[in-house]
């Protein structure tokens, strides 16, 4: 069975109060590349983007890491990409404090951790 982590980049970026609002783009593209580097235990990590933030990853797969730009909701897009890799016979892992969403990812077979779990990963 693979181990799949879905990351809310929306949330994880704004969990810490770091100016990101005035750079989306460029907070995107910071933590994107703290994943790609991050030695956690996860076969895979979906990162998901939304509006201004896209401006700053390519969409895609870089090394372990596939970034994946929200096409309407984030939240749509997190709780679609959670429910594909469980339905791949994956482990899956959503990181977001967003309590509806931590509600639909486990409504798909999904479980949720929050931004600062990761963190800690990444730090």
């Amino acid at each position: 069975m693979n181990t799949a982590l879905v990351v809310d980049g929306a949330n994880v970026v704004g969990s810490r109060p770091d100016g990101w609002w005035k750079d989306r783009a460029g907070a995107a593209r910071r933590l994107h590349e703290r994943l790609v580097v991050a030695d956690i235990p996860y076969d895979v990590v979906v990162l998901v983007v939304e509006g201004a933030a896209k401006g700053g990853v390519t969409p895609g797969r870089d090394g372990h890491v596939l970034t994946v730009h929200a096409k309407g909701s984030g939240d749509d897009t997190i709780v679609a990409e959670a429910r594909s890799a469980v339905e791949r016979g994956d482990r899956v892992t959503v990181v977001t404090a967003d309590r509806m969403l931590q509600a639909g990812v486990q409504g798909v077979g999904a479980t949720a951790v929050s931004p600062s779990w990761l963190l800690h990963q990444l730090d």
